[in-house]
């Protein structure tokens, strides 16, 4: 019996964590890596790649194909540059490739920091149980289970949404996932839906020569943008040939036929267009189905998961981060949220997240990035407001690069002079938006964002020229 003890300890042992964490997605293995610094036993577990959907479907692999997309614009009007290119061709096979590449490498980078960070990776489907514990089912079958002494983190994301009138075949009908890896380009495409998701793979496939026609059943497309950020990228899709359709809904698809036929319903009557493919871009549902919410009891409402500020459920040792909550879908929240998380958990004094100031960016081209409130919004909450925008046209940095399209926009506290929201479409934008989420930050004013000494030229500069368009000191315009 004794010879046995030391075996039967070792085995408990390896069933025992301190943090389990469900999904390996950017919330899930950023919250495991700040698990272990914090000294935490931490394992992850994963039914399919590490890095989840962001790293493998999502983030990285549609910005390899935006990137080879821009390239080809650029050799495209390398006349404007004065370079003459005698001939050159859009390889679709070889961007997906690429695009696949790039993923696969961001994937073996998670798993170098697991091992570096000693997380185990335990991979299979996890459900949660009773008593702090998680059973993980692998592809064999077989069921294991494992306790998390302090705490169960659900991290399992979400999926593309699928609509009643729309339900995706993964040939004709497809989601996000399946137009990153179309064994061939389709002639004509149809977009449902003018999210991140939607513009920027109906940026993609028009850049690269596919006729493409975006769907929108909002007034706007990009609908949660400011609206002059709206207006500025539908004049920009239709002068790249791309065809808006706004205030207009998808009714049915027949793909009885060779290709599609779309039926959309427009406020001057029905029509009919026909394309090659249909892509769904009209959001995501959470993955929370059979992972044994039920059996522990944890509370949802409308498909969400809810929990507390620092990410507890309803059941105490059970947590959630990223999409499964009702809270942004995006990769640097999800990440955010799982290290506020785990600190608190390990009895650390972290502030909850302040959701009003979360930047979010969409890789189209022209690239929209933006935080805080849009002038409607601060309208509706009842400020009285500055309002200061500076065009790219009027940047040297950007009349030198032959990227004159967009602009910044700054929006202020009349009476306070605070920052209350920041809105950019153009080149490069997403790479401008971090000062606008530190100025909020840091409360910095209009007037000392005037004085604060930009570097010459550069795109960056518009956002000290937007400040002082707000405040009648613009000098550039």
């Amino acid at each position: 019996m004794n010879n046995s003890l030391p075996s039967r300890l070792s085995i408990l042992n390896f069933m025992n964590y301190d943090i389990i964490v469900v999904g390996s997605g950017p919330g899930g293995y950023v919250t495991a890596i700040r698990a272990s610094q914090l000294g935490l036993k931490t394992a992850v577990i994963e039914k399919e790649s590490l890095g989840g959907i962001c790293l493998n479907w999502g983030c990285i692999p549609t910005k390899a194909l935006l990137k080879s997309a821009n390239v080809f614009e650029y050799i495209s009007h390398a006349a404007d540059y004065g370079i003459n290119v005698k001939e050159s061709s859009a390889d679709f096979g070889g961007m997906v490739k690429r695009s696949r590449g790039v993923a696969e490498g961001m994937s073996k980078g998670v798993q170098f920091l697991m091992n570096k960070n000693k997380i185990d990776v335990i991979m299979g489907t996890g459900a949660v149980k009773a008593g702090k514990k998680v059973a993980v089912t692998d592809d064999k079958g077989k069921t294991t289970e494992y306790t998390a002494n302090k705490g169960v983190i659900i991290a399992t994301g979400a999926r593309s949404r699928q609509l009643p009138n729309l339900p995706q075949d993964g040939e004709k009908v497809i989601g996000y996932r399946k137009a990153m890896t179309l064994e061939k380009q389709p002639k004509k495409l149809v977009v449902v839906g003018s999210g991140a998701i939607g513009v920027e793979f109906a940026y993609f496939y028009n850049a690269i020569g596919t006729e493409v026609t975006v769907v929108e059943y909002l007034p706007n497309i990009v609908p949660i943008e400011d609206k002059d950020v709206s207006k500025e990228l539908t004049k920009s899709f239709k002068k790249s040939g791309i065809k808006v359709m706004t205030d207009s809904s998808v009714e049915s698809v027949d793909t009885s036929g060779k290709g599609c036929v779309v039926s959309v319903k427009t406020k001057k009557g029905e029509e009919k267009i026909e394309c090659d493919v249909v892509l769904s871009a009209v959001g995501i549902e959470a993955n929370i189905e059979n992972i044994g919410l039920e059996d522990v009891g944890i509370v949802t409402d409308r498909g969400r998961i809810i929990v507390d500020e620092f990410y507890q459920t309803n059941m105490p040792g059970y947590y959630a981060i990223g999409d499964v909550l009702p809270t942004a879908a995006l990769a640097h929240v999800a990440s955010a949220e799982g290290i506020i998380c785990v600190e608190k958990i390990a009895g650390e004094n972290p502030d909850p997240l302040d959701y009003g100031n979360i930047p979010g960016c969409t890789y189209c081209s022209p690239e929209i990035a933006s935080v805080g409130m849009t002038e409607a919004q601060a309208i509706d909450a009842g400020h009285e407001i500055k309002v200061g925008k500076f065009p790219f046209a009027a940047s040297g940095k950007a009349s030198a690069a032959g990227a004159k399209e967009g602009f910044v926009k700054l929006i202020f506290d009349a009476k306070y002079g605070e920052l209350l929201g920041g809105h950019m479409i153009g080149a490069n934008v997403t790479e401008m938006i971090a000062e606008i989420v530190a100025i909020r930050k840091l409360e910095v004013t209009g007037h000392e964002l005037i004085k604060t000494v930009h570097p010459h030229p550069t795109m960056s500069e518009a956002v000290m020229e937007a400040a002082a368009a707000a405040y009648d000191e613009v000098i550039h315009l």
